[in-house]
């Protein structure tokens, strides 16, 4: 959804709707509503829901008022992706810039800004996702939660980056999952989110067993594909690093569906790295076997025949037949997956 196609008398009701639908109602004041841009775009998945905003600049407040009328009772946990903004709530305030997350509350009355109004440069695009969560689903106290309301929250590193990067995953990926599939993905979303919690409240002990085995298990799927090029990584190394037994770890992926072990997982994101790399543009004239070693494979003998028996066809045949075919940077790039589509779409698992 665009601001483009609305006049620019109606750009502040337009806007305050679009904010009533997918966080909760607010009063909005743009600095300059000739000028004002934004878009949206919302994935819904179940309870949980991840949308992206980008907006010039602006006031907003959320009213005792307001809340009286509606409230969703939900949290949203906002990352940075662009630009600054600020937010107060519950005595608490946060100046953030692009890397931080916030959190804030339906429930309570906040207000916030951005852009010129914020100190920042005037028509600077703020850019922010937004994971929405129902207040039920957190499993933390909420007298405990309310201390992280309107804190700067780091979104660079440890839980934070790791949720940070699954979200921006959604956003790619979540479009061509099936229904059974996007449920998955709000479980992981909101155990994700808890766990981020946790770890800011020191609370981690705290959360559901299955919550935490969850968001373990991201974090062991963010370190392999953090680490694929190390031809060191095998899944006692996994498990070492993250202080549990091969047999826990062996548990956990079994617990992820599909019948894939550690080992299996492995072998698989690093052959679909070769595989992209073997016809991306720019990277035709590398040996092949450069590219096998990039992806952690010491032996070009053993990719070679770990290639074909995934994809029929050795790694030169399929360069080559994806040069022939104009393939290359189809496969590698931007064929993968499909962005978030706008607000009112049609597609599998997007709101409309």
């Amino acid at each position: 959804m665009s601001s483009e196609a609305v006049p620019a008398r109606d750009r502040t009701e337009w806007y305050q709707d679009v904010i009533a639908q997918e966080v909760a109602p607010t009063r909005l004041m743009l600095a300059d509503t000739d000028s004002f841009r934004a878009e949206a775009a919302v994935l819904e998945l179940g309870r949980v829901r991840v949308s992206r905003f980008s907006y010039t600049s602006l006031l907003s407040w959320r009213t005792p008022e307001l809340i009286r009328r509606s409230d969703p009772e939900r949290y949203s946990l906002a990352f940075m992706t662009q630009s600054t903004m600020w937010i107060s709530q519950r005595r608490s305030h946060a100046e953030l810039f692009a890397g931080d997350a916030v959190l804030f509350d339906s429930s309570h009355p906040f207000d916030a800004g951005t852009g010129s109004m914020a100190g920042g440069p005037d028509g600077a695009l703020v850019r922010v996702v937004i994971v929405s969560l129902p207040r039920d689903a957190v499993s933390l106290p909420p007298d405990r939660v309310d201390r992280l309301l309107a804190r700067r929250l780091d979104g660079r590193t440890g839980m934070g980056a790791i949720l940070g990067q699954f979200v921006t995953a959604l956003e790619t990926h979540a479009g061509d999952c099936l229904p059974h599939e996007l449920e998955q993905l709000a479980d992981t979303t909101l155990a994700l989110s808890s766990a981020f919690l946790a770890s800011r409240l020191d609370s981690y002990g705290d959360l559901p067993a299955e919550t935490r085995a969850r968001a373990l298990l991201e974090r062991i799927n963010s370190f392999i594909d953090h680490n694929l090029g190390d031809p060191a990584l095998t899944p006692r190394a996994v498990a070492e690093r993250h202080h549990i037994s091969l047999r826990s770890l062996y548990l956990l992926f079994q617990g992820q569906g599909g019948g894939e072990s550690v080992a299996a997982s492995i072998r698989r994101r690093r052959l679909e790295r070769c595989r992209a790399d073997l016809v991306r543009p720019e990277l035709l004239a590398a040996p092949i076997h450069s590219v096998a070693a990039r992806w952690g494979f010491n032996s070009a003998a053993v990719f070679g025949r770990a290639f074909r028996e995934v994809y029929g066809a050795s790694p030169r045949e399929y360069r080559r037949q994806a040069v022939l075919t104009g393939a290359a940077g189809a496969v590698a790039g931007g064929g993968a997956g499909t962005q978030l589509r706008a607000l009112h779409g049609t597609s599998k698992g997007v709101a409309s």
